[in-house]
């Protein structure tokens, strides 16, 4: 299966999943949680890429150790590849965080940055995760992501290019399939995203 991740004005690939569009944004299913639960209220997680990019992550209210370690491979997915971006290829950290086809979607992804010289400079957010499913080692998470906030830049003169592409001007929903490696680590093994003006996205809007 062919997996898109969105670069609008960079990579013209890519097609939301038709069962997003049913997608509601909510906090993790009770029937994944560990056994005995001790609750625990949301919060919030600011990872400082660089000092002008910012991933900002709105933890669900849930203590289940496997969609712990899901978000934070997803996180750290997100945050990796803008490090990537801003030092210009040379953190490649995030590849720890994928495998098989996510990991050629994601040297893709930083590598249009690279070949067009472009950078980005604001905040990341990252809201509604949600562990839909979870299937022996496999489980697919589903994430909004709100880079309203961010700029895509010239790298050279750092300035903002002067049409900004569509993932900078509405929240979007993805979709993170993992794997359960025998280390076990979560890692991501697809990505799939929905269009930011998608009928699938609009649970992403608020």
């Amino acid at each position: 299966m062919r997996v898109a991740i969105a670069l609008v004005v960079l990579l013209s690939a890519a097609c939301a999943p038709s069962e997003a569009e049913r997608f509601t944004p909510a906090d993790l299913p009770p029937e994944i949680s560990s056994p005995s639960p001790t609750p625990t209220a949301p919060k919030v997680e600011t990872v400082q890429v660089s000092p002008d990019v910012q991933v900002v992550v709105e933890w669900p209210a849930t203590t289940d150790r496997d969609a712990t370690a899901m978000i934070n491979s997803f996180r750290d997915y997100r945050a990796g590849s803008f490090r990537a971006v801003v030092t210009g290829g040379r953190d490649v950290a995030y590849r720890e965080t994928v495998q098989e086809g996510a990991s050629q979607d994601a040297y893709a992804w930083v590598k249009a940055f690279l070949d067009q010289r472009r950078s980005v400079r604001g905040i990341s957010r990252l809201y509604s995760l949600n562990v839909v499913s979870v299937t022996g080692r496999g489980a697919e998470l589903n994430a909004c992501v709100d880079e309203t906030g961010m700029r895509l830049l010239d790298a050279e003169t750092g300035k903002a290019v002067r049409r900004q592409p569509d993932w900078a001007r509405r929240p979007f929903l993805q979709v993170a399939g993992l794997r359960r490696g025998d280390d076990g680590i979560w890692r991501i093994k697809l990505l799939q995203h929905a269009k930011p003006f998608s009928e699938a996205s609009k649970g992403c809007h608020r």
